[in-house]
C-alpha cells in the first residue's frame, strides 16, 4: 500500500526505496556470494582417518558393517547353540554334519552385500569343529576345473582323485526383508534376517534362526 505526500508523489518507506535501488544488480550480487560459498565448500580439503573396524559408525542410517556383524553374531550363536549338530553327530558315530551355504535372498529396499555376514557364518562353522562346510556351486566349478586339468597334466602320484566329493547333509538358506516408515524429518527402518537349515534328503527344516534390527533416523533441519 502506497502513502501519498503533498504534491501527489509517493512517499515510500526507506526499505522499499533501498530494495528498488538494488534491483537486479543486488540479486545478482547475492547469487554470486552463494555460488562462491558453494565452490569453496566443494574445494575444501578432504580428511581421511583410520578408525577401529569394530567401532559403531552410523552416517546415512542405511545398512552398514555394524548391522552385518550383529546379524552374523546372532545367527552364529543361535545355530551353533541349538544342538542340531550334536544330535546329528550322536546318531552318526560322532561324524559332524556337512553343510552347504545356499542363497540368502535380499528382499529389502536397499543394496545389501549379503556375502559379508555369510562369510562370517562360514568362518564360524569351520572354526567350531561342529560342522563340515563344502564349497558352493561357484567355488566347486573352479575346483573341478583344476581336478580335471590334473588328470591330464599332473604326475599320477599327485593327481586328485575324481568322484570323491563330499555330499552335503544340510543346506543353509536365508532372506533379508525391510520395512520403512517415514514422516517429515523422522524415519524408522526395520530389518529382519531369517535363516533356515534344511535336510537335503528329506527337505525337513532342522533349524531356523532370526535377527531383527530397528533404526530411528532423525534428519535435522538447519535454518539461516
Amino acid at each position: 500500500m502506497h502513502e501519498w505526500s503533498r504534491g501527489g508523489r509517493s512517499a515510500r518507506r526507506p526499505a522499499e526505496r533501498a530494495a528498488t535501488a538494488r534491483g537486479p544488480a543486488g540479486r545478482l550480487g547475492a547469487g554470486v556470494v552463494v555460488t562462491a560459498a558453494l565452490i569453496l565448500a566443494a574445494c575444501a580439503p578432504k580428511h581421511v582417518s583410520r578408525i577401529d573396524p569394530n567401532s559403531v559408525t552410523d552416517l546415512s542410517g542405511r545398512w552398514n558393517d555394524t548391522d552385518s556383524h550383529l546379524v552374523a553374531r546372532a545367527l552364529i550363536e543361535q545355530s551353533l547353540g541349538d544342538g542340531w549338530a550334536e544330535r546329528y553327530a550322536g546318531s552318526h558315530g560322532g561324524q559332524p554334519p556337512t553343510v552347504i551355504v545356499g542363497r540368502f535372498r535380499n528382499d529389502s529396499y536397499e543394496h545389501i552385500p549379503v556375502a559379508t555376514f555369510v562369510n562370517d557364518l562360514e568362518r564360524a562353522f569351520v572354526s567350531s569343529g561342529q560342522v563340515q562346510l563344502v564349497a558352493s556351486p561357484e567355488e566347486r566349478e573352479a575346483v573341478r576345473t583344476e581336478r580335471e586339468d590334473q588328470q591330464e597334466h599332473a604326475r599320477s602320484d599327485t593327481r586328485a582323485r575324481t568322484a570323491q566329493e563330499l555330499g552335503a547333509d544340510y543346506m543353509l538358506q536365508g532372506q533379508i526383508q525391510s520395512i520403512e516408515d517415514e514422516e517429515g524429518g523422522e524415519k524408522i527402518v526395520y530389518y529382519q534376517v531369517d535363516a533356515t537349515l534344511i535336510d537335503v534328503e528329506s527337505n525337513v527344516k532342522v533349524w531356523t534362526g532370526q535377527h531383527r534390527i530397528k533404526k530411528y533416523i532423525e534428519r535435522r533441519r538447519f535454518g539461516f
